[in-house]
């Protein structure tokens, strides 16, 4: 992967670990179904003055559905708790099929801070540098002084709109990244009550198929480009992200983020909302 602000390799972070303005968070997230704990893999190991990144509790804490994004000044509560201060470096990780820490990296974005990195390969490429792990809970931090700002290239999409831009036939493209036979109806989705199938007219690129199964590094931009492409995405038109519950969808916005396009939205409700609700739905490829 070519050398990009929104991404950073192992061997950078290796280099850069004691900057004083680096902070370093763990946004690893699982299913129930994969029996998998992310905070007791935490306590297991992680990246040396990592803290953990938790979606579920940075999120809206009245929302029916999971880690809905919360308001700015939760956020800002959340990010300050954290040590965030205004000029720092945030490094973004995880160990996750879901490349879930693209979430935190789209939600600094969402909130105005720039300076937020993806670290390529997360906890996976560490090790396999010889990154060194801390064991047990995250050290306390000092407050810091993070404060919420304006979106930067990051936009939300809401499904009352898009429920009606879909059914006026007006909304666009719509990209999915769940897995292809959750996206065809012919797998079922792994939260109970919700039906089988995609959004009418959407388009479907698995998260799975951005990054090598074995070294989780991103796949270079030119293929990135190459995989959005022949899923029959148009990279001069604007798109809507979505996924199970809105953490994949902020990874193809990466992906996106990477290869130039940045006329995204990602749509937080994705499946588990549109997909437990009447609104119009389709099933087969796309």
């Amino acid at each position: 992967m070519a050398h990009n602000n929104n991404i950073v390799t192992a061997e950078w972070l290796k280099a850069h670990i004691d900057d004083s303005d680096l902070r370093i968070f763990d946004a690893t997230f699982h299913i129930p179904a994969t029996g998998r704990d992310a905070n007791t893999e935490f306590d297991d190991g992680h990246i040396p003055g990592a803290q953990c990144f938790d979606l579920g509790v940075i999120a809206d804490p009245d929302a029916a559905l999971p880690h809905t994004v919360p308001s700015a000044e939760i956020f800002q509560t959340h990010l300050r708790r954290l040590g965030v201060n205004q000029h720092d470096h945030v490094i973004v990780y995880d160990d996750s099929v879901f490349m879930s820490s693209a979430r935190a990296w789209w939600l600094c974005r969402l909130f105005g801070h720039t300076k937020v990195s993806y670290l390529d390969g997360g906890l996976t490429a560490w090790k396999q540098a010889g990154g060194n792990l801390e064991k047990g809970a995250s050290t306390a931090v000092a407050l810091g002084n993070f404060i919420a700002g304006k979106a930067r290239d990051s936009a939300v999409a809401y499904m009352p709109d898009l429920r009606a831009q879909v059914e006026a036939g007006t909304a666009g493209q719509i990209v999915d990244a769940r897995a292809t036979g959750r996206f065809t109806g012919e797998v079922p989705e792994p939260r109970a009550g919700i039906r089988s199938g995609h959004i009418p007219g959407s388009l479907n690129v698995p998260v799975t198929s951005l990054f090598d199964p074995d070294t989780k590094l991103l796949k270079p931009t030119n293929e990135l480009k190459q995989i959005i492409e022949s899923a029959g995405v148009d990279l001069s038109q604007d798109i809507t992200t979505t996924c199970g519950t809105g953490v994949t969808a902020c990874a193809l916005a990466l992906a996106l983020e990477l290869v130039g396009h940045r006329q995204v939205a990602m749509f937080d409700g994705s499946w588990t909302e549109w997909g437990t609700s009447d609104a119009p739905i389709e099933t087969g490829t796309a």
